[in-house]
């Protein structure tokens, strides 16, 4: 007999799990987090998974507690006698600690690697590391789903004139280069400059932007203020319109301040992360459960996932 197939949430992406197992076509299954008085967390699965393919859904944004729960759920499944366990982490936490850029500083993506592995995890599904090269600091498979698969139909329904990408800094053109590339559209960078973490010291543009329509691409707004000072300075520079588009809404400080006064038409993001104020004005969401739900069901049949990265093909794809 098949093993069956059950998904789980963490309490971090509730609903987002519920999409998930909704357009997957199962019911979500039932797990307990208990909590001690002093926040020590212990999760209970209510029915038995032994033997089946659990996929348990979870994005490690702060706290560090969503990070605990799943390590902990990922060792609750294997001593239920999971079969597979598969960690589903739409966002994955610490992915900008990925080398040691000066002395004495910890690898966190790799050090969270490691204690996935060492819980049980069989799997990873993530979307949109902050490096792709994280992927190698895991010894089990990762299937690393690209946010361009929503992101590009959301473009294409804007209609844009003098469309033009800009990536925010140069750590993300590769990846600003590829949608460019797919619109066959022109690509600007904005260079900027760090005194320390999220706090810009100067940036400047390379490229001419007058008259045009720019989308900004990144993988994560944290703070907003590099989104908020590339628009302002895009606008400077003669651009006809400033957009954003992010994956990951990590949105820490004053960033729902920041892009509310600040120069951009709209920040458009993925369900990765939930939102804190989901009434803000200038936010839009579009949801990846679609997505994560074919992942799962092709991890499940032993089907490759390749055709989510063929853009025009995902917009009719069905689980």
């Amino acid at each position: 007999m098949n093993p069956s197939v059950k998904v789980f949430a963490g309490a971090g992406s509730q609903k987002l799990a519920e999409k998930i197992a909704q357009r997957f076509g199962a019911p979500l299954g039932k797990v307990n987090i208990q909590k001690f008085s002093d926040g020590e967390m212990q999760p209970v699965f209510l029915e038995s998974i032994r033997g089946d393919y659990v996929f348990l859904v979870q994005s490690t944004f702060a706290p560090a507690d969503n990070l605990m729960e799943l390590l902990l759920m990922i060792d609750a499944a294997k001593r239920a006698s999971a079969y597979k366990i598969i960690a589903v982490i739409p966002y994955y936490g610490y992915a900008r600690q990925d080398r040691k850029d000066r002395p004495r500083v910890a690898i966190g993506s790799k050090l969270v690697a490691s204690l996935l592995e060492a819980a049980g995890a069989n799997r990873i599904i993530t979307m949109d590391l902050h490096a792709p090269q994280i992927q190698a600091f895991f010894e089990i498979p990762v299937d690393h789903l690209d946010s361009s698969a929503i992101f590009i139909p959301y473009i294409e329904h804007l209609k844009l004139d003098n469309l033009t990408f800009a990536s925010p800094d140069v750590g993300s053109s590769n990846r600003v280069r590829e949608i460019a590339s797919y619109f066959n559209a022109e690509m600007v960078i904005c260079d900027k400059h760090r005194k320390r973490a999220n706090e810009i010291a100067s940036m400047v543009v390379i490229g001419d932007v007058t008259g045009k329509d720019i989308i900004l691409i990144d993988d994560i707004c944290d703070t907003g203020s590099t989104l908020a000072k590339a628009a302002a300075l895009l606008r400077e520079k003669g651009a006809t319109s400033v957009r954003a588009l992010c994956t990951h809404p990590v949105l820490s400080g004053n960033a729902y301040q920041n892009i509310e006064n600040s120069e951009l038409e709209e920040l458009v993001v993925c369900d990765t992360i939930p939102l804190a104020n989901p009434n803000t004005q200038k936010i839009k969401v579009l949801s990846v459960a679609d997505l994560f739900a074919i992942a799962i069901r092709n991890a499940y049949e032993n089907k490759s996932i390749t055709s989510l990265f063929i853009h025009s093909q995902l917009r009719n794809t069905r689980v």
